[in-house]
C-alpha cells in the first residue's frame, strides 16, 4: 500500500511538471526592419504579459529577437529606438498561443510609408537634423569667438604698453573667426526657420560692426529685422550706422546717417515701451552721442546724450558725456577788459546729475572737477596787458 501511494505521488508530480511544461511553451520570435527595409540590430523589444510580466531583449545583427518559456495570453510587445522610430515606443498587441512561434516582426519602410513618410523623406529629416546639427556648432563657435574677444579687450584696458599688440592681434583674429563660423552657420539655417535665421543674422553683425565692417553689419541687421522684428536689433542696427558716420566725409550724408540711427532708436523704443527697456533705448541714444563726440561734433552730440539722460537718468556715464558736450560748446565774449565764458544752460546741472547717479563711481570724480572748474570760468578772465589776477586778503 505504502509503495502504491510513493507511486501515485511521483505520477502526480509528473502529471504537475508536465502541466507547466504545457503552460510555459509558448514562443515570441521575430524581426525588425529600418526605414529602409534592411534588418535593424540594437532595437530595444519590451514583452509584456497580461499579468504585467516582462521581459526586455535587444535584435541581434540581423535585427532578430527570440523569447522562449511564456505562457500563452495577451502580450504587448514595444519597439524603442529614438528618435528614428515613427513614434517614440511603436507598439504590437497580440494573443499568443503554445506550440508554434508566434511572429511579432515588423518592418518601419512598411509603416512609414502607411504613415505618409517614405524612405525618401525619412533621408530628408536626417539630412536636416544633421544640417542643423552642423548649424549648430558654426553657431557656437561665432559665439566663443565674440565671447573671447570680449575677454580680451578686457585684458587690453590695464595691459602694458609691449602686451597691447598683441591682445589687439587676438581681438581681430577673434572678430574674423566669429564673421567666418556665423556665415556659414546663416547659410546652413532652414528657410523657413526665421527666428533662428534672424538670431545668426543679428550675431553676425554684432561680429561685423565690432571688426569695423559697418555696411555688412547694417546689411545683416536689416535681414534680421525683416526676419523677426526685435528691440535689440534696431539698437544693433543703429550703432552700426552711427558708426559707419566714421568714414563717412560728406556733411550732408552724415547728418542722414544720425538721422537714420536715431530713428532706429525710436523704432526699438516703441517696441518695447516697459520700464525694464530703459536701459537699452538709453544705450541706443548714447551710441550715438559717443559717434559724434568722438568725431568732434560736440554740438550735434547734444540732443542725442539729451535723450539719453531721459531714458535713463541713472546712467551716470550719460551724464558726464551731456555735460562733456555742453562743456565743447562754451563760447567767449570780450567784455571792456575781461574775458568772460557763455557757459550752456544745463550744462553745471549734468556733471551734478552724474554725481548723484553713482557718487561713488569712476565719473563722479571727473563730473566733481568739471564742476570746480565751470565754477572758475564763471568770474571771467582779465585781458588787460599787465593785468594781474587779484590775490585773497591774508586775515
Amino acid at each position: 500500500m505504502k509503495t502504491w501511494m510513493r507511486v501515485s505521488a511521483a505520477l502526480a508530480i509528473c502529471f504537475v511538471w508536465a502541466a507547466v511544461a504545457r503552460a510555459q511553451n509558448a514562443t515570441i520570435t521575430g524581426q525588425v526592419l529600418d526605414t529602409e527595409g534592411k534588418p535593424w540590430a540594437g532595437v530595444a523589444v519590451s514583452i509584456k504579459s497580461e499579468v504585467g510580466r516582462t521581459f526586455t531583449l535587444t535584435t541581434d545583427k540581423d535585427g532578430k529577437f527570440n523569447q522562449i518559456g511564456l505562457n500563452p495570453g495577451l502580450y504587448t510587445v514595444t519597439f524603442t529606438a529614438p528618435p528614428r522610430l515613427p513614434a517614440p515606443g511603436y507598439q504590437m498587441q497580440r494573443q499568443v498561443s503554445s506550440g508554434e512561434p508566434n511572429d511579432f516582426s515588423v518592418n518601419f519602410q512598411k509603416i512609414a510609408a502607411q504613415q505618409g513618410a517614405n524612405p525618401e523623406e525619412q533621408k530628408k529629416r536626417e539630412e536636416a537634423q544633421n544640417q542643423f546639427k552642423n548649424m549648430k556648432s558654426h553657431v557656437d563657435a561665432g559665439i566663443a569667438a565674440l565671447s573671447d574677444a570680449e575677454e580680451q579687450r578686457k585684458q587690453l584696458k590695464t595691459a602694458s604698453a609691449d602686451q597691447k599688440q598683441g591682445f589687439q592681434d587676438k581681438m581681430k583674429q577673434d572678430y574674423d573667426t566669429a564673421v567666418n563660423e556665423l556665415q556659414q552657420a546663416e547659410q546652413m539655417v532652414g528657410a523657413k526657420d526665421a527666428k533662428n535665421h534672424a538670431v545668426i543674422l543679428s550675431n553676425l553683425a554684432i561680429a561685423q560692426n565690432l571688426s569695423g565692417k559697418y555696411d555688412d553689419s547694417i546689411s545683416s541687421y536689416q535681414k534680421a529685422i525683416e526676419m523677426n522684428p526685435q528691440p535689440g536689433y534696431y539698437v544693433g542696427l543703429s550703432q552700426a550706422v552711427a558708426n559707419s558716420v566714421a568714414t563717412t566725409t560728406d556733411p550732408a550724408a552724415v547728418q542722414a546717417k544720425i538721422s537714420e540711427a536715431g530713428s532706429n532708436c525710436e523704432k526699438a523704443a516703441a517696441l518695447d515701451q516697459t520700464p525694464a527697456a530703459a536701459a537699452n533705448n538709453a544705450r541706443c541714444w548714447k551710441n550715438i552721442g559717443i559717434v559724434l563726440s568722438n568725431k568732434g561734433d560736440l554740438k550735434d552730440a547734444i540732443s542725442p546724450l539729451q535723450k539719453a539722460t531721459t531714458a535713463d537718468p541713472k546712467d551716470a556715464q550719460a551724464w558726464y558725456l551731456l555735460g562733456s558736450a555742453y562743456t565743447g560748446t562754451i563760447e567767449t565774449k570780450q567784455e571792456g577788459d575781461k574775458m568772460t565764458y557763455i557757459i550752456p544752460s544745463g550744462t553745471a546741472e549734468a556733471y551734478q546729475k552724474c554725481i548723484d547717479a553713482d557718487p561713488n563711481g569712476s565719473y563722479a570724480a571727473q563730473c566733481k572737477m568739471m564742476l570746480d572748474g565751470l565754477a572758475a570760468m564763471s568770474g571771467g578772465d582779465a585781458t588787460t596787458v599787465g593785468a594781474r589776477p587779484k590775490s585773497s586778503k591774508k586775515k
